[in-house]
């Protein structure tokens, strides 16, 4: 497996908490910043992030800024990219269980680095099931497709 992360200024500590984990792990990764302290634009970083996960070349990507929506909802602009804002373990699980989605976003200003820790090795570890959610995950698509 091979994922990318990133944050805002707002997300660098989760962040960095999230790349040891990742070294923990032993799965690949690259880590496309933030680097800063000032205020930037979260979709700056969201974007490049979803696309490379859009086109392959990276498995799951990993987003973190204050809350989480901002990038979740920039991602998910991404065609093929379905991200879930997550804040609990169970939601962590189900999301890749039943959604397949091959992104992640958490709120540093919402849930601490020892969750947020746990929250993306569930996420990592937990497989899709298929069955009756693979054709929910094709609804999707296809709604996509629709309105690309």
């Amino acid at each position: 497996m091979k994922v990318i992360l990133a944050s805002d200024h707002g997300g660098i500590n989760i962040r960095k908490e999230i790349g040891n984990l990742l070294e923990e792990m032993n799965i690949e990764y690259e880590d496309i910043g933030c680097e800063c302290e000032t205020s930037v634009d979260y979709p700056d970083y969201a974007l490049p992030a979803a696309e490379r996960v859009a086109s392959g070349e990276f498995d799951r990507g990993i987003l973190i800024c204050g809350t989480g929506i901002g990038m979740s909802i920039a991602a998910n602009k991404v065609k093929g990219i379905r991200c879930a804002l997550v804040h609990d373990l169970f939601s962590a699980k189900a999301t890749r269980e039943h959604n397949d989605t091959n992104m992640l976003a958490m709120g540093e200003r919402v849930i601490g680095p020892g969750l947020a820790r746990e929250i993306a090795k569930v996420w990592l570890t937990t497989e899709f099931e298929g069955g009756r959610h693979e054709q929910r995950v094709k609804k999707i698509a296809q709604i996509e497709n629709k309105h690309a």
